[in-house]
């Protein structure tokens, strides 16, 4: 307790310097003139007695320097007297100091923009309590699992079969009821509904829930209350929902008055009773959050599917998500095993197995970051980025230590000055370690800076134009860390080696104005092959630049087989229950003539699905005369891609009929069934013969009604601009029976800000509580498929031209360096006839060696670092030879511009003055 106090008492003494050493000085002096008076008294004159009474007090200034180290704490002292010094160094070197923090800027802020992203994206968890216990129910099947009809989570597995997180509806209430390996077991869907809210239609995400998702999670709302399991007893009755914080806030400002209020969804009124907490997104996903939460009974009503539009009491279709917490004492083995064996007897006792079915194998997944969607999408490209940042960083700190190197040369004689007066190396160094984290404060201060107003704007750049941007990237106390602990690490990583080689300067030799040709020639080589390790870096980045960007060139220059200009996309999805088969298409019918009516509009159009989307549609293909097992023995596939659309929609996107008649008036939902293939599924279907003429069937229902094939389009990309344009057949959407959602095509040189509100008029005055959906341009569209590979591609040239830049200042640095060192060489030189043309390129020789060294290393990391993205890159290859040699020869002409200036300042040296020099 004693020493605790005493160092508190020490520590406070730091803040009264002043007042401490003036009640010494008054202290000291009262002592002296004591013994004066003393030796006064006792007959000695007034000047002997002072000088006896000093001699006899002691050495003054001793006396002093032990009090302050005794009341103060030395080494806090030191340090401070390290900063104090270190920042009076700085400000002399405006230039230098400058250039170091803003390089280390620019690195420690896109280290933070990228790690802040990548912990969102990749890291972030539910905002839940303890999320980690949480667990989302999968399977794994082979190619005969007994699963056939699925809706949600589900894909192809590597090794054969499917797997998924979806479940039937009667399979979820089996394993709920027998479940003994969890806490619970909650259900959820999400989907988009269409929604009126005071007045306003929207397109809004839902979640369908069970009616113990809320207590499962362990989340309460803000105001009002969750749904709860009475909600959802009987099915259709529980017309409540929960609202996100998101909504509450745009609609509703926050007011609680919002409950009681309702929403209409897909026509059916409900009541709000409560608002989620902020931050919560729901089970699914970490990053967004459905706009409302609604009893999962509701599903009838609000979003008809399956027979007599319910999933409820349907054995044959998974869809729904399955989550739950472990129990405690239970492990996840004895879970998982138990949960697998109720789960293959709940599908014997709800489902009808054929010969040949398996069973699937459940698994228990991770839930506490949903069903991991973003993992699919951004993993890859973040840490590409994670990887890119760090090349920068280490390509900042290369640069200043190579700039350090340089100063501490030029600090050598006072390095040296400082030993021959008393001063240890371990101060020097401290000293030298002081003053590079200092520098490295003032670049991490910019980096949190520069990472704080960054972070949203790389995930604005992966939004799509039209949508309402969610996803914002939270500033916390884990990225002030990483800031902070990149910051020290870059301070110590790029200051070690300059401090350790100054502070081993030698006295004696140092001290001789001539005596430095060793020490500069150690010096000048690890400049060298600091700068040569620069190049190396910027190479790799500068290759990895140039390989997304031609990518992105690539993709732009592909032809896509139609005209995506003065091209506007919108969506109508009129709800089921309001629009049964039928009425849709009538509906499609009438805005489809009211649209063409306005002003400006030159042609529109409809089509299932929208091009350059990553969707597609496809359906079964029978040319007559075949069938299907035929088709499966002679390996073609049983399915081809299709689009629904209208009599226009060659015209409106502009796409050539080669062969026959494009869809007309004539074409009717009472007239013959025709459809329009393209030239890639005449070829694969009908090799060597006139398509024209030819039906086919598109259900494997031998009632089915032949489809006459009327005209051959040419080929167009279809869900991508990746792949090769697919065999696809269209057929007019006004023959179906029932088509759901369009997508509207609309040729009009007007922008879709303009066209908007005629368009929202027309619609509403059908319908006002169909909304228009994502309306956008065709490019718009077109990017939005590549907007995460058009990001990289934007961030990867950013860093390159980061990277060529601080190439440039090292190789300048170095260079001056080494003619400011070489100046009495140099001026001999041109004292024995030397021409200047001949030291110019003397010093442009050496920079064009180190230039190629680093160039040399670079290209060897490249070529075994660029496979790693060759998944991402299109119309390259990872060893493009263009790219890399345009990027070898970019940093040769960096490097020869850099080091231009050198050149031309040691042409020009003046003899007499450079033998003068040393």
């Amino acid at each position: 307790m004693q020493s605790i106090r005493v160092l508190i008492v020490r520590f406070a003494s730091l803040f009264r310097k002043q007042r401490l050493d003036q009640d010494l000085e008054d202290e000291l002096q009262a002592h002296i003139e004591l013994a004066v008076e003393e030796h006064q008294r006792r007959g000695l004159p007034a000047e002997q007695a002072r000088a006896l009474a000093v001699r006899e007090f002691g050495g003054v200034t001793q006396t002093r320097e032990n009090y302050r180290v005794q009341r103060g704490l030395p080494f806090l002292e030191s340090i401070w007297h390290d900063i104090a010094f270190g920042l009076r160094q700085l400000r002399k070197n405006l230039g230098f100091t400058a250039i170091a923090a803003l390089s280390l800027a620019l690195a420690i802020g896109a280290n933070t923009t990228i790690f802040s992203i990548a912990r969102q994206l990749l890291y972030e968890r539910l905002s839940v309590p303890h999320p980690d216990q949480l667990r989302m129910l999968r399977w794994n099947g082979d190619s005969s699992v007994v699963i056939h009809g699925m809706w949600g989570d589900f894909d192809s597995r590597p090794q054969g079969g499917m797997t998924g997180s979806i479940f039937s509806y009667p399979v979820y209430q089996q394993l709920r009821a027998h479940n003994n390996a969890m806490r619970d077991l909650f259900a959820f869907k999400e989907d988009g509904v269409n929604a009126t809210v005071r007045g306003t239609a929207q397109r809004m995400a839902v979640a369908m829930i069970s009616g113990n998702y809320f207590a499962g999670l362990e989340v309460r709302p803000q105001i009002g209350r969750t749904i709860q399991p009475s909600d959802e007893s009987v099915p259709g009755a529980g017309t409540v929902a929960v609202i996100s914080d998101g909504l509450w806030d745009r609609a509703y400002d926050r007011s609680p008055s919002a409950l009681g209020q309702t929403i209409k969804v897909n026509g059916t009124q409900l009541t709000i009773i409560g608002v989620n907490p902020k931050g919560f997104t729901g089970a699914k996903d970490v990053q967004t959050s459905p706009d409302l939460f609604v009893p999962l009974t509701m599903q009838p009503l609000i979003d008809p599917k399956g027979r007599n539009g319910t999933l409820l009491q349907a054995n044959d279709l998974w869809w729904l998500n399955v989550m739950g917490r472990l129990r405690p004492g239970v492990s996840e083995a004895q879970a998982q095993t138990a949960l697998g064996v109720q789960l293959q007897a709940d599908i014997r006792a709800t489902m009808t197995m054929h010969a040949g079915d398996t069973m699937p194998k459940l698994v228990l997944a991770p839930g506490n970051r949903g069903l991991h969607f973003a993992d699919g999408t951004f993993k890859k490209p973040v840490n590409v980025l994670l990887a890119l940042t760090g090349f920068v960083l280490l390509l900042a700190c290369a640069n200043i230590a190579n700039l350090l190197l340089a100063r501490g040369a030029e600090r050598q004689r006072e390095m040296s000055v400082r030993l021959a007066l008393g001063a240890t190396r371990k101060r020097l160094l401290r000293q030298l370690l002081t003053e590079s984290l200092m520098l490295a404060a003032g670049g991490g201060a910019g980096g949190l800076v520069l990472g704080y107003f960054v972070r949203n704007a790389i995930p604005g750049l992966m939004t799509n134009a039209w949508e309402r941007t969610r996803l914002n990237i939270p500033f916390d106390w884990s990225v002030f860390a990483f800031c902070s602990a990149v910051t020290l690490l870059t301070g110590i990583l790029f200051g070690f080696a300059p401090a350790w080689f100054a502070a081993r300067a030698e006295v004696s030799s140092s001290l001789k104005g001539s005596a430095q040709s060793t020490t500069r020639r150690r010096k000048g080589a690890s400049g060298k092959s600091t700068v040569a390790f620069q190049i190396a870096l910027s190479m790799l980045l500068v290759v990895g630049a140039g390989l997304f960007v031609r990518t992105m060139w690539a993709l732009s220059a592909v032809n896509i087989g139609f005209n995506p200009d003065h091209l506007i996309l919108f969506e109508i999805q009129p709800p089921a229950a309001r629009y049964p088969p039928g009425k849709d298409v009538q509906l499609h019918e009438r805005l489809e003539e009211r649209i063409a009516a306005l002003p400006g509009v030159e042609s529109v159009s409809l089509g299932s699905e929208p091009y350059i989307a990553n969707n597609y549609e496809n359906s079964d293909f029978l040319p007559e005369g075949e069938s299907f097992a035929q088709d499966r023995q002679q390996g073609r596939g049983e399915a081809e891609f299709n689009n629904l659309v209208g009599a226009n929609f060659f015209h409106t996107m502009q796409i050539p009929i080669l062969a026959g008649r494009s869809f007309g008036a004539q074409d009717t939902a009472t007239s013959a069934k025709v459809a329009i293939i393209n030239q890639a599924l005449a070829l694969k279907r009908f090799p060597g013969v006139y398509a024209i003429g030819k039906r086919f069937r598109a259900d494997r229902d031998p009632r089915s009604p032949w489809i006459t094939i009327v005209g051959i389009c040419a080929n167009t990309h279809y869900a991508s601009l990746r792949k090769e344009p697919p065999a696809q057949f269209f057929l007019p959407y006004v023959q179906q029976r029932d088509v759901g959602g369009m997508v509207y095509q609309v040729r009009t040189p007007m922008a879709p800000a303009a066209f908007a509100p005629e368009l929202r008029q027309v619609v509403a005055s059908i319908d006002r509580d169909l909304p228009v959906i994502d309306l956008r341009t065709q490019r718009e569209q077109m990017d939005a498929t590549e907007q995460v590979q058009r990001a990289l591609a934007a961030l990867t040239a950013g860093f390159g031209l980061l990277a060529l830049a601080l190439a440039c200042v090292g190789i300048y640095g170095v260079m001056a360096y080494s003619v400011a060192q070489r100046t009495n060489e140099i001026g001999i030189r041109l004292a024995l006839g030397a021409h200047p043309a001949h030291v110019r390129a003397m010093v442009l020789r050496e920079s064009l060696w180190i230039a190629c060294v680093g160039i040399a290393a670079g290209l060897l990391a490249a070529t075994g670092l660029t496979r790693l993205v060759r998944s991402m890159l299109f119309g390259v290859g990872p060893y493009d030879p263009a790219t890399m040699a345009i990027a070898a020869l970019l940093l040769l002409v960096v490097g020869l511009a850099a080091s231009w200036v050198p050149a031309r300042r040691a042409a020009g040296i003046q003899p007499m003055e450079a033998i003068r020099h040393e």
